[in-house]
């Protein structure tokens, strides 16, 4: 008659795939490859950087595989899933041993496990045995925190231990990790950075989550009250700095000037300053010099404006503003652009740049026009970041601490003191083991013995 072969028990079979020690270094070799993939390629870069740096086939197929996100990839969170499900089975598949020696009442001894024991310590003592239980015993309970005697047929033999719930130490530091995975986990599922560029004076209720041209609705308003910056004397920027208030159902409920490496935190969001630009100008104040009088006139024009030039030379329309405009190939920085329409001639373009006044001289037109000031609106540029798994993360930190410290300088030590009638004196044995640091048990039962000694 054929035997029925039992189905596998499909629980402990899931069971016993996450309790393996394989399963832990194929995840973390995992994860240690995209950290690598991570430092290697930028994050939440635009798509023109990520295009010219790779291609346009590279950049389809690394943004399938969200390496331009990975922190926010699904496999990613999957990864750190596996983990932290592996960690609390191996914890939880190891652990009855382990608690079975912590929470036991009575430890049990063996006194011929001490007896052979290289690194004991003897000595003899005129005191009988009974007047040495009594010093002995009250010597050790000062030290250990349990202690018994156990009567022998010639003597007695004393036990003493403490430190046993030091062999949780490894699966305080395992709780470390899982908090640390977890908050990992939290910021990268609830998580979000997007940035958000605000003109002075106005309001904004929601941000764009970078690399992913999307709005992230706020739960709260932020408005930039005032904006501030100076400059080198190269003209590089040195100090920027925003006024910011943040509004709660149309109240101010938050307000404060913000610099670089200073951010708000409101409601586990940060908000750092990042940039700064101007906003499109929309009028600009002329200056135009005649080649022909040596009059200088000041005119104010609007974007789209046209204006009678002096001297009846013509007209004038300012056709727009541009940040970074182009001269035969190079950036010449914030211009105008306009139209000159003289009295008899074709139209004529005119580039005005901020910078140069005099850079409409090598037209050699009638007139110099040069932008003398112009309407300067800035914007702020703020990098917004909330992760929710940062309090997570600091408290799995304060854990491992604490677990790699009773790991690595606290042990679980026995000792036993067995005293033997001699024929005219007490012979007195000591040792003792620790499942961790055994040199600096064997010091400390060393010193016990020469206390020992001193009292007997």
């Amino acid at each position: 008659m054929e035997k029925k072969e039992t189905p596998p028990n499909f629980l402990k079979s899931i069971w016993r795939f996450f309790a393996t020690v394989k399963l832990t270094v194929a995840v973390l070799l995992s994860l240690a490859v995209t950290s690598v993939i991570g430092t290697v390629i930028p994050q939440n870069q635009s798509s023109a950087a990520y295009i010219d740096a790779f291609g346009e086939k590279l950049f389809r197929i690394f943004g399938l595989l969200n390496f331009f996100d990975m922190y926010h990839s699904w496999w990613f969170q999957l990864l750190l899933i596996l983990l932290t499900v592996n960690v609390i089975v191996c914890s939880l598949d190891r652990f009855p041993v382990i608690w079975k020696i912590v929470s036991v009442k009575n430890p049990p001894f063996n006194v011929r496990n001490f007896r052979s024991d290289a690194k004991k310590q003897e000595f003899v003592s005129k005191k009988s045995p009974n007047v040495l239980r009594k010093i002995y015993e009250s010597f050790i309970r000062q030290k250990f925190r349990y202690c018994r005697v156990e009567g022998t047929d010639n003597g007695w033999c004393l036990f003493g231990e403490k430190g046993r719930w030091t062999r949780l130490g490894a699966y305080i530091v395992h709780l470390s990790i899982i908090f640390l995975l977890f908050g990992g986990l939290l910021g990268s599922v609830f998580g979000f950075e997007g940035y958000v560029n605000i003109p002075e004076g106005e309001t904004v209720d929601s941000i764009w989550l970078n690399n992913r041209q999307e709005r992230h609705q706020l739960d709260f308003e932020i408005r930039c009250e005032d904006f501030d910056v100076s400059f080198y004397e190269s003209g590089a920027p040195k100090e920027y700095r925003s006024l910011i208030t943040i509004f709660e159902e149309g109240q101010p409920v938050f307000k404060k000037n913000i610099v670089v490496n200073d951010p708000i935190r409101f409601k586990g969001i940060n908000i750092f300053q990042s940039s700064y630009g101007t906003d499109a100008a929309d009028t600009a104040t002329l200056d135009i010099t005649s080649r022909k009088s040596g009059l200088d006139y000041i005119k104010k024009v609007k974007i789209g404006e046209t204006i009678e030039l002096p001297e009846g030379i013509g007209m004038f329309s300012l056709k727009k503003y541009s940040r970074n405009a182009l001269f035969r190939g190079h950036d010449i920085g914030e211009s105008f652009l306009g139209i000159l329409r003289p009295k008899d001639g074709n139209p004529i373009e005119v580039i005005l740049p901020t910078r140069f006044p005099g850079f409409d001289k090598m037209r050699k037109g009638e007139l110099i026009i040069s932008i003398r000031d112009y309407d300067k609106r800035y914007y702020t540029g703020l990098q917004v970041t909330h992760d929710p798994g940062v309090p997570v993360v600091y408290i799995g930190f304060i854990i491992m601490i604490l677990g790699c410290f009773v790991t690595l300088f606290m042990s679980h030590q026995r000792i036993c003191i067995e005293t033997i009638k001699t024929e005219e004196n007490s012979r007195v044995m000591v040792a003792g083991t620790a499942n961790k640091n055994k040199l600096g048990m064997q010091q400390k039962i060393k010193k016990i013995t020469e206390n020992l000694q001193d009292h007997s």
